[in-house]
């Protein structure tokens, strides 16, 4: 079992930056790759970026590519996203989530095992 606590959330606006968090607690964090995913209202959760066990190797969506950067601290358990530039299209609760796979496999939520509960991003225009 793993537990995910997302923050950082909350409203911006456009051009503005956040810094979202995520901490783990429970199963061996470092051993895990993370995800952060997005739900906008009406729409599917879309993968937003991972990152491998280690810290060596991001993946990001086309959408937030040069904008957001995902990292982690396996000392703290703890998984970042930082957001930078954001737009209103970003809006959308993000959640964390842990994955026992790599590479291409991190793209798809369906290799995910545990999630978080959420946390709000709106972004004002």
């Amino acid at each position: 079992q793993v537990q995910l606590v997302e923050s950082g959330g909350g409203l911006v606006q456009a051009g503005d930056s956040l810094r979202l968090s995520c901490a783990a607690s429970g199963r061996t964090f470092s051993n895990l790759a993370m995800g952060w995913f997005r739900q906008a209202p009406g729409k599917e959760r879309e993968f937003v970026a991972a990152i491998n066990w280690s810290g060596a190797r991001t993946y990001y969506a086309d959408s937030v590519k040069g904008r957001f950067t995902i990292s982690r601290d396996n000392a703290k358990n703890t998984v970042y996203l930082q957001m930078n530039s954001l737009k209103p299209e970003d809006t959308a609760v993000y959640y964390c989530a842990t994955s026992r796979y790599s590479g291409s496999y991190l793209y798809s939520e369906s290799q995910y095992d545990y999630w978080g509960q959420g946390t709000q991003v709106t972004v004002s225009s």
